[in-house]
């Protein structure tokens, strides 16, 4: 199969193409202005791996948790190109990715992927040892969320530690990576294994916008 995987989600802006035995994987963290280096990356990456656009067989993009702007950039991206192409375009969960480095790097484990959130929430979810969804992702606090590791559990994301502190137990479990932005290569093996999607990506929301519209500057109907 041959791929362009786009990751938009957090603070890095990635991009993974793979044609057959060759992957080709760029990432940059920059904070902000995913969109004004996005597509130059892409550009870049397919002609490094020797593709065109109409080669490709399948679009993919990570779909939250993440931050409000970066999602509907990659999202927006991957759905564009996908029509341009007349090719599926994939979804996948921030927090799979961040399982699926775990699991890389610390062999068949369950894995809870937690992303600090901020406002004293952080991002969960859990996955069994063979990769599939064991839970929903939420956002929640950290009692909360310790309280879903079980003693073969590895954690995995920024908001390990957060999770470590809120634990009783003289044991912890052990922390595999502590990484924010997805690894876009565990996001191409993840978008390779996916089924067929029935619809296009949407980004996955566990809260409202830290910024909103302010009542006053808001114009009246008549």
């Amino acid at each position: 199969m041959r791929l362009l995987a786009i990751d938009t989600a957090l603070e890095a802006c990635s991009v993974g193409v793979v044609a057959g035995a060759v992957t080709v994987t760029r990432s940059e963290v920059i904070g902000r202005g995913h969109a004004e280096i996005l597509m130059g990356m892409v550009e870049a990456a397919m002609a490094e791996a020797g593709l065109a656009f109409a080669d490709l067989d399948r679009i993919a993009v990570t779909v939250g948790p993440g931050s409000f702007t970066g999602l509907r950039i990659g999202i927006a991206a991957a759905r564009g190109f996908a029509l341009a192409v007349g090719k599926p375009a994939v979804g996948i969960g921030t927090l799979a990715v961040h399982a699926e480095e775990a699991r890389a790097l610390a062999g068949a484990r369950p894995v809870l992927a937690v992303l600090a959130a901020g406002r004293g929430e952080i991002y969960g979810q859990r996955f069994a040892a063979d990769g599939s969804e064991a839970g929903a992702a939420e956002a929640a606090s950290a009692e909360a969320l310790a309280k879903l590791l079980t003693r073969d559990t590895v954690l995995a994301g920024s908001g390990a530690d957060l999770v470590l502190a809120a634990l009783a137990a003289s044991e912890p479990p052990p922390v595999i990576h502590r990484h924010s932005a997805p690894d876009i290569a565990a996001l191409c093996r993840l978008a390779l294994a996916a089924p067929e999607p029935g619809e296009a990506p949407r980004p996955l929301y566990l809260r409202r916008p830290d910024a909103r519209p302010q009542g006053s500057a808001r114009i009246a109907r008549r």
